[in-house]
């Protein structure tokens, strides 16, 4: 019987070591290597301070700062140790009426009787850091008269923060830089 469990207990130890430990150890090695911004978390940095990750997503409520998506991460959305989706069914009664209340005041915030989707619905982690271009388009004239600039303006600044996401993905604006950038244009009276 030992001659069984032998060859076996061996196969185990050295299959955990070299799966569980050294093929770790040599991605994130290539990883930080390689992407050390990405490995990092992709963070943002202003003033020698961190103020975000490109990655993820976080709210803003000031009406001269692009909204960001709706967001299911957490008790109070955009938390970042809570990842993860409503789970809401579409036929939930719960989702159709936060859906509903959120389309309202989007309407009501930028004045559109239109209201693209990613406005109102979650994305499946809850923290996706873009909006659609559509959306985008929708808040430049509320972010411009906020701060006091041209719509062209602001335009401008969401063309050249619009990026393709990939191959094959569609357009998205990272709220976060867009905002970040609007900033260092011309800076919010504190």
């Amino acid at each position: 019987m030992l001659t069984h469990i032998r060859p076996a207990l061996v196969l185990l130890t050295f299959f955990t070591l070299v799966t569980g430990l050294l093929y770790p150890l040599a991605m994130t090695g290539i990883g930080q290597s390689l992407f050390p911004k990405q490995a990092a978390g992709s963070l943002i940095e202003q003033d020698g301070k961190v103020i975000g990750s490109s990655l993820i997503a976080q709210g803003f409520t000031s009406p001269q700062y692009f909204q960001s998506r709706p967001s299911a991460a957490g008790k109070d959305g955009y938390d970042a140790t809570s990842s993860s989706g409503s789970n809401l069914a579409p036929t939930s009664k719960a989702l159709v009426e936060r859906v509903a209340g959120d389309a309202e005041a989007y309407k009501g915030r930028d004045g559109s009787a239109a209201v693209p989707v990613d406005a109102v619905t979650t994305s499946g982690s809850g923290l996706d850091p873009h909006i659609s271009p559509a959306n985008a388009a929708r808040q430049v004239s509320r972010v411009a008269e906020a701060r006091g600039m041209t719509v062209a303006d602001v335009r401008a600044v969401v063309d050249r923060h619009t990026v393709q996401a990939g191959i094959f993905g569609a357009p998205g604006v990272n709220v976060l830089t867009l905002n970040l950038a609007l900033d260092k244009l011309k800076p919010v009276p504190k």
